[in-house]
């Protein structure tokens, strides 16, 4: 069963942001994974893991935020 979470219509819009604002960030994070790959090793690239590690971190957040099973129900407080 899902849990229901109020929140009010600004809280809705900065989720929105949020989610919108991570998205945005896979290209960064790609070609940062692409410049670390073409400078050395990957067994031996700090960069190059670091850049994947941050990856990993981003897609989980908006997987979060994507794959919710939580219903959210906008709630206008006066």
């Amino acid at each position: 069963m899902s849990e229901i979470h109020y929140v009010t219509a600004e809280g809705l819009d900065k989720l929105k942001a949020e989610l919108a604002q991570l998205i945005a960030q896979r290209p960064v994070i790609s070609k940062q994974i692409a410049e670390a790959r073409d400078k050395s090793d990957l067994s031996e690239n700090a960069e190059y893991n670091a850049a994947k590690e941050a990856q990993g971190l981003l897609e989980l957040k908006i997987s979060k935020l994507e794959n919710q099973e939580v219903e959210i129900v906008k709630k206008e407080y006066n």
